[in-house]
């Protein structure tokens, strides 16, 4: 199977539409691009032939958000043929999902929702990623959840479910660093501690982005992993620990809504390419 994670050792951002002409005319530290695939499942119009243009200059990471990794359910075959379209004449650098579901039943949500760390879920996470490999004949990159309660009826923690995952399916790992700095605030853990101990051999591709600060029922910090705004200083500062591990690696900014103008998230990118050219 291909590893198909091949994208270049520097930072990256989210392509929006309203940010085309800028970055063809002006790409600054930006060397990558990455898209949502659900976006670009149609048949043509603007959108597809947008994206093709960009994939003429620029490497492409894909990044899934409807398989339902996490689901009860196997992956829908209709849209996993749609993604194999997708990927077929894209031909992406980069192929990611992440470790959630949002299928129940016969209904999507439109969320990306926590699974129980067991054994039991840690089999059905592998088996869809199984089906999901075998289908569209690539490697998938499986990105860590930002979470705001534990269940109870987990019986490993975060890194040793992925370790599981990772050794019964053979995917590789997408690590959202905000995902880590939101999840440790939530839950009342160190995320050095996480940073320090995850499973670095099996990245190929990292993220940063922004969240909203909000307080739970008891007046403690609740983050949460919104994408709308910059990256703050100590989501950089757990990139830099983690760099020190990996050496140069993808790093790519996501800024999802509240989208600001080019400058600012190429800005952003900047900072991440100067942390990279730090670590080497």
């Amino acid at each position: 199977m291909p590893l198909i994670s091949q994208l270049p050792k520097s930072a990256g951002v989210g392509y929006k539409p309203r940010h085309l002409d800028d970055i063809l005319a002006r790409p600054g530290a930006v060397k990558w691009l990455e898209i949502h695939a659900e976006n670009y499942m149609g048949a043509g119009g603007p959108p597809l032939a947008q994206l093709r243009r960009l994939a003429e200059i620029f490497p492409i990471s894909c990044h899934g958000v409807g398989l339902s990794i996490g689901g009860e359910r196997p992956p829908d075959a209709d849209h996993l043929a749609r993604l194999k379209h997708l990927l077929g004449w894209l031909k992406p650098a980069s192929f990611s999902e992440h470790l959630a579901w949002s299928t129940h039943e016969s209904g999507f949500l439109n969320d990306l929702l926590p699974v129980p760390y067991t054994m039991e879920t840690a089999k059905r996470v592998a088996a869809h990623i199984d089906e999901v490999q075998s289908t569209l004949g690539v490697q998938m990159l499986l990105e860590n959840p930002s979470t705001y309660v534990a269940f109870a009826a987990s019986t490993m923690d975060e890194i040793t479910f992925i370790n599981e995952v990772v050794a019964r399916s053979g995917c590789g790992l997408l690590l959202d660093v905000n995902n880590v700095f939101v999840s440790a605030t939530n839950q009342d853990y160190a995320p050095e501690d996480y940073i320090a101990n995850f499973p670095v051999a099996h990245i190929g591709e990292l993220h940063l982005g922004g969240h909203m600060v909000d307080k739970d029922e008891h007046g403690a910090p609740l983050l949460i992993d919104s994408h709308n705004d910059k990256v703050v200083d100590p989501v950089w500062a757990l990139l830099e620990q983690l760099l020190k591990r990996t050496g140069p690696m993808p790093v790519l900014v996501e800024w999802d809504s509240d989208i600001p103008e080019w400058a600012v998230l190429e800005a952003e990118a900047a900072r991440a390419a100067q942390a990279l050219k730090a670590c080497t």
